[in-house]
């Protein structure tokens, strides 16, 4: 069985990059050195195949070559959670199971836009369906296509996350809508923040843990914030808050080109971008740079 956390470990994951070679091709010995460095930090879970990763510029093969590459390297204390993002039940199932043969111990699913006029299918179903039939836990994510839009109703969430082999929900970033659904949700789903710059504020509604990309660079950071909170050490929480927003706003304005860069910064091999997107120029360096400085990170 594979590790998983229990909420009072306060779990931290990230999603995770995809280095590739000169030739544009992921770069697997690359990907295990990463591993192997990411094994020295309290970094509990490695996202595959989702936005940090350049999902929609991965192919399948590769997602699943990765999977294994992860798999094969990581220690027995991490665990990973494969991306999924279909809005068909039956591509999800057969993504699912082939992710967890080439080793993931969970699933991540984005909750889909269903248009109720024109499907006979809803969120609920959607979900009972997956989560009937995956043989590894699913992690259900509210990450809208659209900021700030809403993919379901509070009642439907409350569903879904009362269905067996739920294991938590990831919160969007509109968060009048998630501070609203806390009373809607399962008490045994784990509840994880989505992003650097919300930790404080997830936290204060009860985060448990934390899905982001912040945490390839700082998990222990990351845990710190919602354990000050969960703590009641809310001054604290703030000033730890407060140095990092600078370089986690970088990140989530400039993305993976950002991610990438910081972690180059801090001795990983995660190269630049998969064509055609562009990685950080000079000046862009320079200022992620500085604000690593102020977050204490180099």
């Amino acid at each position: 069985m594979p590790y998983i956390p229990k909420k009072e470990e306060i779990p931290i994951v990230a999603p995770t990059p995809t280095p590739f070679t000169k030739n544009d091709i992921p770069d697997y010995l690359s990907i295990e050195k990463n591993i192997n460095k990411w094994n020295e930090t309290s970094l509990d879970g490695f996202v595959l195949g989702s936005y940090g990763g350049e999902e929609f510029h991965l192919s399948e093969d590769e997602k699943i070559e990765i999977i294994k590459v992860v798999s094969a390297t990581m220690s027995n204390k991490k665990f990973i959670i494969a991306g999924i993002d279909t809005a068909s039940p039956t591509i999800a199932l057969k993504l699912a199971e082939k992710y967890a043969h080439a080793g993931a111990n969970m699933i991540r699913v984005r909750i889909p836009k269903i248009d109720k006029e024109k499907s006979n299918e809803n969120v609920v179903g959607f979900f009972k369906t997956i989560s009937d039939s995956s043989s590894i836990p699913v992690i259900v994510i509210h990450q809208p296509a659209i900021s700030m839009d809403i993919n379901l109703s509070p009642s439907e969430l409350s569903e879904i996350t009362h269905l067996d082999n739920i294991y938590s929900y990831i919160m969007s970033s509109n968060f009048r809508w998630e501070s609203i659904v806390q009373s809607y949700l399962n008490a045994k789903v784990q509840l994880w923040a989505c992003n650097g710059s919300l930790l404080l504020p997830s936290s204060m509604i009860g985060a448990d843990g934390a899905c982001l990309f912040f945490a390839n660079w700082a998990p222990d950071l990351c845990r710190k914030i919602i354990k000050n909170v969960k703590d009641k050490k809310f001054e604290e929480a703030q000033k730890i808050q407060k140095s990092i927003i600078d370089a986690d706003f970088i990140g989530s304005t400039k993305g993976v080109a950002a991610l990438k860069k910081g972690l180059n910064l801090l001795g990983y091999s995660t190269t630049k971008p998969r064509r055609p997107t562009r990685e950080l120029d000079l000046k862009e360096t320079e200022e992620l740079k500085e604000s690593f400085i102020k977050a204490g990170l180099i």
